[in-house]
């Protein structure tokens, strides 16, 4: 069992989570937990489940409501906490594993001591930031824990985004820090250092009007609202975008977050993981995660269920996702890897497993890595490992042998990867998930997330035109809220003629012209062998029939069967495709469904090979 306690007050078990109803004994835990591992005094429990005006039967009635709260952890199963009294007060004692904000503070910690690894440092920080899961507290009704309390853990979050916003754009990946910003300087207007980011994130992107539009707002707010003039740093700032500098490149102008001191009841009650080697990383959180919920839990329950009697020596637990590329198979693999943190105290790692020139990783390679991140020992504990993006079967099977890691922690093993590897689960076992494109619903709810209700809600119709133009596929609808969020002040309803004029050509980032669902078919069709790219570009030109369409059947209401049909799939300006290209562009994720139906193509990858055709054409004819 799980306490939450970065947001509404929870007892987490797995994937499952119960907010508990307000109450004095949920107050009471809430005191108790915020002070986790040290003793709180009597006194102070008192004034945060009673307020300063405290009744006269305060001291008996707390009695009371320690013995309440022990009997709220008999009925929700809590068995490996209690709650001590020791003199002078009560104490509750918890880990990193058993409880969110000391979680949090640990791995604040790790990203400091990987400073000099900025990736590493940002993967780390990001996966402290999502245990975080709404208002704090919200549940609970203490004036004196939300006047004393709240702030001060606000503020340790407040500096890990500032870290992971410094990080990105000492990156450079300055569109991604921009998305963050928009946000976090309309919840904190009065927090300087976030505008001083976003003023500096418009203007590395090309943006300078905009930048020094951000300047005046945010000059204006502060004389209005607070009487005071910009800090130097702002003003400065602005001084250089007018002056047209170089601000360099983009180091971090904070430090490595400082962590919040560790209990010293707590410390070393949980091994610490080592730091990442390069390549083998901590899984990163995921943003605004929407849709994919049966997935996700069956995917949850598959990786957290006890192993069968006699399981030493098998091979590791295997989960497969695949599909289309930029259907987010990522995205769940890394939200399932949050998910099932508990299950895997040795820790969660992710592995690329393709280079960022295209090139496969070699499983020797990967292996050695894993073992330097995961260190020796630890036996009898679990280990989730995500390999992403595998190319093919080969690449893994060496991992995945019986016993691979017989010196060290038991592995689970996710594998994400756009090919269907068949033949890996019929040798090596495992369970597929198989992700095609969003529902209508997990569209819209993608885009409530990302831009905010007050947004998509105001109009509705327009939302869900936008959802349909991006053909309900995840990485488009992420563009597209990327782009949405830079632009506030541009209504849905114009979007969608913005977008509808041409889909493709703004479904890109134009700071980070790779982020784009072109992009994205071009890395895929390159990865294809000569022919079967030859294929597709012939079916993403060509006829319905080209795909297996069901052309004639008997009966009054046949559809009249096309004048150059040759009988055997095709037409005879279009020669049929062979079936088994069919099946191996299906089992790439370019193509849909098959037999006994005909297979069908995602209305973009269409939209992108006709361009890509008409392009390759034009320069035919130059030459």
């Amino acid at each position: 069992m799980r306490f939450q306690l970065l947001g509404p007050l929870a007892l987490a078990d797995g994937p499952d989570a119960v907010v508990l109803q307000p109450s004095k004994p949920v107050i009471l835990l809430a005191a108790l937990l915020l002070h986790a591992n040290s003793t709180v005094s009597a006194e102070y429990l008192q004034r945060a489940v009673w307020g300063e005006d405290q009744p006269a039967t305060a001291k008996a009635a707390l009695q009371t409501c320690v013995l309440r709260l022990r009997r709220l952890f008999a009925k929700h199963g809590v068995t490996g906490t209690s709650i001590e009294a020791v003199p002078g007060g009560y104490r509750i004692t918890a880990g990193p594993p058993t409880l969110d904000l000391l979680g949090f503070r640990d791995q604040v910690r790790r990203a400091t001591a990987l400073a000099a690894d900025p990736e590493a440092e940002l993967y780390t920080l990001k996966d402290a930031l999502s245990l975080w899961q709404g208002s704090l507290l919200a549940n609970v009704r203490s004036d004196v824990l939300h006047r004393d309390e709240v702030p001060r853990l606000s503020e340790e979050r407040l500096r890990a985004v500032e870290r992971v916003c410094d990080l990105l754009l000492g990156l450079g990946r300055c569109g991604e820090a921009l998305v963050d910003l928009w946000t976090a300087t309309r919840v904190y207007p009065g927090h300087e250092r976030f505008h001083e980011q976003l003023i500096e994130a418009l203007y590395r992107t090309g943006r300078q009007s905009q930048a020094l539009a951000e300047y005046r707002r945010v000059k204006g707010f502060l004389l209005d609202e607070l009487g005071v003039d910009p800090s130097p740093s702002l003003r400065q700032l602005e001084l250089s975008i007018l002056r047209g500098e170089d601000l360099g490149t983009g180091e971090a102008a904070v430090p490595a977050v400082d962590p919040a001191p560790a209990s010293r009841v707590i410390q070393g009650a949980t091994a610490p993981l080592p730091a990442a080697a390069p390549g083998a990383v901590p899984v990163p959180a995921v943003p605004h995660f929407t849709g994919r919920e049966a997935e996700a839990a069956a995917m949850a329950a598959r990786l957290t269920a006890a192993p069968p009697p006699g399981a030493d020596g098998q091979r590791p637990l295997t989960v497969l996702v695949s599909g289309a590329p930029g259907i987010g198979k990522s995205a769940l693999a890394h939200h399932v890897a949050h998910l099932v943190r508990d299950s895997f105290p040795a820790g969660r790692l992710l592995v690329r497993m393709t280079r960022a020139d295209g090139h496969p990783r070699t499983a020797d390679e990967v292996a050695a890595e894993v073992a330097a991140a995961l260190g020796p020992g630890r036996a009898g504990e679990r280990a989730l490992l995500v390999l992403d993006d595998v190319v093919d079967a080969d690449q893994v099977r060496p991992l995945l042998a019986p016993g691979v890691r017989a010196e060290g922690p038991d592995l689970a093993v996710v594998v994400t990867s756009r090919m269907g590897l068949g033949g890996l689960i019929a040798t090596h076992g495992g369970w597929v998930h198989r992700l095609t494109a969003f529902t209508e619903a997990e569209s819209y709810a993608l885009l409530l997330a990302a831009l905010g209700p007050e947004r998509v809600e105001a109009e509705p119709r327009a939302a869900r035109r936008l959802t349909a133009l991006c053909g309900h596929f995840p990485a488009a609808l992420r563009i597209l809220t990327a782009r949405l969020l830079t632009r506030p002040g541009l209504r849905l309803g114009d979007a969608v003629d913005w977008l509808g004029d041409d889909p493709l050509a703004r479904l890109t980032l134009t700071d980070s012209p790779d982020h784009s669902v072109s992009g994205l078919f071009d890395r895929a069709l390159g990865r294809l062998d000569p022919r079967l790219s030859e294929a597709l570009l012939r079916i993403g030109t060509g006829p319905p029939e080209l795909l297996g369409e069901p052309t004639a059947t008997k009966g009054p209401e046949a559809p009249e069967r096309p004048a150059d049909m040759d009988g055997g799939g095709g037409t005879k300006s279009h020669p049929p495709v062979p079936e088994d290209v069919l099946e191996q562009l299906a089992d790439a994720g370019l193509l849909e469904d098959g037999p006994p139906g005909p297979y069908r193509i995602h209305d973009l990858l269409r939209a992108h090979l006709r361009r890509t055709v008409r392009i390759r054409n034009r320069r035919t004819e130059k030459v």
